[in-house]
């Protein structure tokens, strides 16, 4: 992730974040939950399309760089249905870079791992559909979606700490806000679908580095920002909102 970091704001704020990233409270869970693996995954894909949508990178090692960063969210996307969220960061790092034609190859590359284990026997979709059928049945009916949703926001701010604070307050000053804006579309959909009903300490573990990736930004903006596309986003987020909300993803 802080190679991530270093690519998109520098060098010396990615060395400012390592501390924030290093004495995370949420550090204890990378080590007991499997979506630690999930985060890794994760990061190494944003890292990859960070690679592929650099001003100097054209052509067939562009391609390349964006075929694996699909790859990378698409093989996270077998251990967690929440890890596809993570792409939203890479559509709006391509649009910021005007490298926009890059989600052609990131998408093909994010279904092939999913192709693949359907050849292999196991379809994708259909494991969706029974996840939420098991937690529809054994975990929604026992668990308030008012005082669940309540505990969930505890637990986010318990994990991040003040540098969640300080990463919104401070979101437009930096060239970092793609990874904020695809995680946090992710924790508020998953509250507001009702979804985030325990288990989001670990469940949101591949969100929570990004939600303070801006907290070690200038307190101004030091020059001018790539531009942020608030319909590109709005229009990627109702679109991930309506086919989440057709398959009702559990976390």
């Amino acid at each position: 992730m802080l190679s991530a970091v270093r690519d998109s704001v520098g060098e010396e704020a990615a060395r400012r974040y390592l501390p924030v990233l290093t004495l995370a409270p949420y550090a204890i869970w990378v080590a007991v939950s499997l979506d630690g693996l999930v985060a890794a995954l994760g990061a190494a894909a944003i890292v990859a399309g960070l690679r592929a949508s650099r001003r100097r990178v054209r052509g067939r090692p562009a391609m390349g760089w964006a075929l694996l960063a699909g790859l990378l969210i698409g093989l996270a996307a077998l251990f967690s249905y929440s890890a596809p969220w993570l792409g939203l960061s890479l559509v709006c790092v391509y649009f910021a870079r005007r490298r926009a034609f890059l989600n052609v190859a990131s998408g093909v590359g994010a279904l092939l791992p999913i192709l693949g284990a359907q050849v292999l026997g196991f379809a994708w979709t259909e494991g969706l559909v029974a996840a939420e059928t098991d937690y529809a049945s054994r975990v929604a009916p026992y668990r308030s979606v008012l005082w669940w949703s309540a505990i969930s926001v505890v637990v986010l701010l318990l994990a991040t700490g003040p540098a969640l604070y300080a990463s919104a307050r401070k979101v437009r000053n930096t060239a970092a806000w793609p990874f904020l804006v695809g995680a946090g579309a992710a924790v508020v959909f998953s509250i507001a679908a009702g979804l985030a009903r325990g288990g989001v300490e670990h469940a949101w573990l591949p969100f929570f580095p990004w939600l303070t990736v801006a907290a070690v930004a200038a307190e101004k903006p030091a020059g001018e920002l790539p531009p942020t596309p608030p319909l590109l986003v709005g229009v990627g987020a109702v679109l991930a909102i309506l086919v989440e909300a057709t398959l009702v993803t559990p976390w």
